[in-house]
């Protein structure tokens, strides 16, 4: 009865964060971006500053630029896990590239807690993708935007990236 209880409050607070703030309802995060160099070199960097972080060195400073870990890559779509350092929780990535010509890319890049009922997250989901980012030093390539929002976005005009 009294997880029953917790469930339901839980659910409660989830749905009136996101009715109330504009929020997701579960902590996760939605970001755009635009890159001047073609989606293979994005991929290629993306995937080795996953590789770089995928150690606990990363945390020794108190940051979370550490413990991700590579899961699978297609034409279009790679997918990766990072793992929170203190509580271990399990954040699911996704980046989706659309080329726009030869020399310029899209990419939907999408965070998600595996935790059910995650639904504040100190922006972590958001940290979570530009700390690749920045870390492989994508955001000073030619053509960099970004585009993402408090409403698909959780927490993300609060983020600290440098804590997270």
């Amino acid at each position: 009865m009294k997880s029953a209880v917790c469930c339901i409050v839980f659910a409660f607070l989830g749905s009136s964060y996101a009715f109330l703030l504009g929020g997701p309802a579960h902590a996760s995060c939605k970001v755009d971006w635009t890159f001047g160099t073609s989606c293979d070199d994005v991929k290629t960097k993306i995937k080795a500053q996953i590789a770089a972080w995928t150690s606990a060195d990363g945390c020794a400073s108190g940051g979370e630029k550490c413990l991700y870990t590579f899961k699978s890559d297609n034409s279009n779509t790679l997918t990766a896990t990072h793992t929170t350092p203190v509580h271990h929780y399990v954040d699911d990535l996704t980046f989706t590239f659309t080329p726009t010509d030869a020399s310029s890319c899209k990419v939907h890049g999408y965070s998600t807690s595996e935790t059910w009922y995650a639904h504040l997250d100190s922006s972590t989901n958001y940290c979570n993708l530009r700390n690749l980012i920045t870390g492989s030093a994508l955001h000073q390539v030619s053509g960099f935007a970004e585009t993402t929002s408090d409403k698909i976005c959780t927490q993300f005009s609060s983020a600290n990236c440098e804590k997270y």
